[in-house]
């Protein structure tokens, strides 16, 4: 039993044909063709999936897509649709990821945090990506590229 829903993904209102059972992921992925929110658990437990809804950060994997009819999505893709942005340069620039995996849930994550609180502490960025499994960093150069991002912008 399809149906059709509209989403804006990254700016563009598109219509899609969705099973009740399909996960927002399965539907960004396959039928959308936006490829950065990457397949993990698939249970919610490491936020490789993680998509800005309505500007909230959530797992896509968790969230059903007909349950986001008439919603903004934005993804690592339409984070920056001209090119990296600080934040992406910042990351390479402090080798924040080795394999990658993470980076575009954590960065979508750091985004959020960011937009609501340009000035957070150690604190409030670990806090916002603890929901985030990284197997390759230790966390370290990710929370202190966030901070140097939050710490630039604010000179600006």
């Amino acid at each position: 039993m399809k149906r059709s829903i509209e989403i804006t993904l990254n700016g563009e209102k598109r219509a899609v044909e969705v099973e009740p059972n399909d996960t927002l992921l399965e539907v960004l992925r396959e039928k959308m063709g936006a490829k950065g929110p990457k397949v993990g658990c698939d249970r919610g437990d490491c936020g490789t999936c993680n998509v800005l809804l309505d500007g909230m950060s959530v797992r896509s994997c968790l969230i059903l897509a007909i349950e986001t009819d008439g919603s903004e999505i934005v993804s690592i893709e339409g984070l920056c649709p001209d090119g990296p942005g600080p934040l992406q340069d910042v990351f390479v620039k402090n080798n924040a990821f080795q394999c990658g995996f993470c980076a575009p849930g954590i960065t979508v994550s750091a985004m959020e945090l960011l937009n609501n609180n340009p000035e957070p502490t150690r604190e409030d960025v670990v806090e916002a990506i603890s929901g985030n499994l990284c197997r390759c960093t230790g966390y370290t150069p990710i929370i202190d590229s966030i901070l140097e991002v939050s710490k630039k912008e604010k000179s600006r």
